[in-house]
C-alpha cells in the first residue's frame, strides 16, 4: 500500500510540473486519457466471495490499477517529451528572430547611410542632373570612343 501511495504521489507531482509548464489550469479527465472506464462497481464484484476470495479480488483491483498508473505515467512522460522539444524548437526559433533582427537593423542602417549620401550628392549636384546635360554626357562618351577606335585603327 506504502509503494502504490509513493507512485500516485510521483505522479500527482509529475503531473502538476507538466500543468504548470504549461499554464494549465484544469487536468483533462481520466477518459480522454485511458479511455472509457467500464468496470462493474465494487460492490457487485464482491457479492458471493468469501474472505480469501476478498482478498484476491483486492490483489487484482490493485494490480488494475498498478497497470493504470503505468499507462498514465507513460502518458506524462511522454507529454514532457514533447513539452521539451517544444521548448527546444522555440529557443531554437528565438535566436533566429534575434539573428534577424540583427540583420535588419545593419540593413537598416546601411540603407539610411545610403539614402544620406544621396541627398548630399543631389545637394552638391544642384539638384541631379537636367535633360540637356545627360545628352552632353551622352555625346561626349559617343565622342571619345569614336576617338579611341581612330587611333587604334590608325596607330
Amino acid at each position: 500500500m506504502n509503494r502504490r501511495k509513493d507512485m500516485v504521489a510521483n505522479l500527482r507531482s509529475k503531473a502538476n510540473q507538466m500543468a504548470s509548464a504549461f499554464n494549465m489550469s484544469n487536468f483533462a479527465n481520466r477518459d480522454s486519457l485511458l479511455g472509457p472506464e467500464i468496470k462493474p462497481d465494487a460492490m457487485s464484484r464482491t457479492v458471493g466471495l468469501d474472505n480469501s476470495g476478498l482478498v484476491g479480488l483486492q490483489r487484482q483491483i490493485m494490480k488494475e490499477q498498478d497497470e493504470d498508473l503505468e499507462k498514465l505515467e507513460e502518458t506524462v512522460v511522454s507529454t514532457k517529451h514533447i513539452a521539451l522539444a517544444v521548448n527546444e524548437e522555440l529557443d531554437l526559433q528565438t535566436r533566429l528572430i534575434d539573428d534577424l533582427d540583427t540583420h535588419v537593423d545593419v540593413t537598416d542602417s546601411r540603407l539610411r547611410r545610403v539614402q544620406k549620401n544621396l541627398a548630399i550628392l543631389t545637394k552638391r549636384t544642384g539638384g541631379g542632373c537636367s535633360c540637356m546635360c545627360m545628352l552632353l554626357a551622352v555625346i561626349g562618351i559617343v565622342i571619345l570612343v569614336v576617338a579611341i577606335y581612330l587611333l587604334i585603327k590608325y596607330l
